[in-house]
């Protein structure tokens, strides 16, 4: 058998590649890990006394994600900066139809979180600090790939040096854009929505108390998302807004004020005026598949492999338990003497995430279709299914364990003692 530079090269260092690491180090021990990152790693600790600048980006994690980042014994320490989402608000502008999700009405005290992304990475990196059987180089870039007998050569641009690594697997997490994906002519399915996402945190004259907004319009859909630390605590909400291109111009065009004024006109006054609106930062929308998720010695993970369109802030959840069920995977080779990167191996993988991912594209995309335009009699079926999804029981649970995260197999598996053992 070959002799490889390393057991599993992840391209990738970001929130996704970077889980994935220390899942591998902390639940499957005994792989030798090989991070490959573009940019320099943070030496700086998760400070104590953390506090997110007003405009700090985050991620809206599900109840399904916590259970996973317990699995990983990392929850203690993201939720100490992660804001619970106790109620869902869902709405169309112009009509009556409501719906309502409580955390209460399932036995939970949150239906998800919204945490900050740096925090994530701090709480990620002091982790993985501790971890010897991972090799860092950073920063530095995948750049191509080669298929091998039994695995891969990865050719990694590091400085003004190429430096090429044999792996026996190689898992690409470089982004919805990657250039690892491109090299080795995985072809990708694209639908472009013809929108754009606008990101900005804003303040509200009245506190949100731990709600998330889902706003429907004529023009896309909006969501604001609770943030309780930091600046404003309890009236600053990070806003994902749906615009079209034309829209999106005008709105960038508007200073603070006029930003606000037309937020407030869209979204409306049930949490009072809208006194501030920060950075912004906005990207189009599209729904992008990868036509092959693993090869012999390959697997895509993340956006690499699915990257969706907001509405539902189900793309990194969704990017979560695919990495839990390629763990399985890499448990299931260790424990039964295979490589991870034998295709029977990765086709586990990919059997086990392709419902969860063909579900919850679905739940996203059809949500897109419902609420993106305005039909003849679309509107009136809109209305009805909100005002029925809040009186029905069964389909309003359904629904919430959607938003939840907790319908997909293993997404909801509370941590074993076999896994606390690995990471206390």
């Amino acid at each position: 058998m070959q002799d490889f530079d390393t057991d599993i090269l992840i391209a990738g260092g970001g929130l996704a590649g970077a889980t994935l690491a220390l899942a591998i180090c902390r639940l499957v021990p005994g792989y030798r890990v090989t991070v490959v990152e573009a940019f320099p790693l943070s030496a700086e600790p998760a400070p104590t006394d953390y506090q997110p600048s007003y405009d700090a980006r985050s991620t809206a994690l599900s109840w399904g994600a916590r259970q996973i980042f317990e699995r990983l014994g990392l929850w203690e320490a993201i939720s100490r900066q992660a804001s619970p989402i106790r109620h869902i608000h869902i709405s169309e502008k112009g009509r009556f139809g409501v719906t309502r999700l409580s955390a209460s009405e399932h036995g939970q005290p949150a239906l998800g979180y919204v945490a900050d992304n740096r925090w994530l990475g701090l709480c990620l990196m002091d982790a993985l600090r501790q971890q010897p059987a991972i090799r860092w180089l950073a920063p530095a870039q995948a750049e191509s790939a080669t298929t091998l007998t039994e695995g891969v050569s990865v050719r990694i641009r590091q400085g003004d040096e190429d430096v090429s690594l044999t792996s026996r697997c190689l898992v690409v997490a470089d982004g919805g854009r990657s250039g690892l994906r491109e090299d080795m002519g995985i072809a990708v399915h694209q639908r472009d929505y013809d929108q754009y996402a606008l990101i900005a945190n804003v303040s509200t004259e009245r506190p949100h108390e731990g709600t998330a907004w889902e706003r429907f319009t004529e023009r896309g859909p909006m969501a604001l998302l609770p943030q309780v630390g930091g600046p404003e605590p309890g009236h600053r909400s990070a806003l994902v807004w749906t615009l079209s291109p034309g829209d999106l111009d005008e709105v960038l065009a508007l200073d603070e004020a006029g930003r606000c004024a037309r937020l407030q006109q869209v979204f409306g006054w049930r949490l009072g005026r809208f006194t501030r609106f920060g950075d912004s930062h906005h990207y189009p929308l599209s729904l992008v598949t990868a036509d092959e998720c693993v090869r012999p010695g390959v697997a895509l993970v993340g956006n690499a492999a699915h990257a969706l369109h907001p509405v539902a802030g189900q793309g990194f959840n969704l990017a979560l338990r695919g990495l839990m069920a390629l763990l399985d995977a890499f448990r299931f080779a260790r424990d039964n003497d295979r490589s991870p990167g034998d295709l029977t191996v990765l086709s586990r993988y990919q059997q086990q995430h392709a419902s969860d991912q063909q579900q919850t594209i679905g739940f996203s995309d059809s949500l897109v279709r419902l609420f993106g335009g305005e039909y003849p009699g679309v509107g009136a079926v809109r209305n009805a299914g909100l005002a029925g999804l809040d009186v029905l029981p069964g389909a309003k649970h359904w629904f919430a364990r959607r938003a939840m995260g907790v319908t997909a197999g293993g997404s909801s598996r509370q941590p074993s003692d076999r896994d606390r053992e690995h990471w206390q």
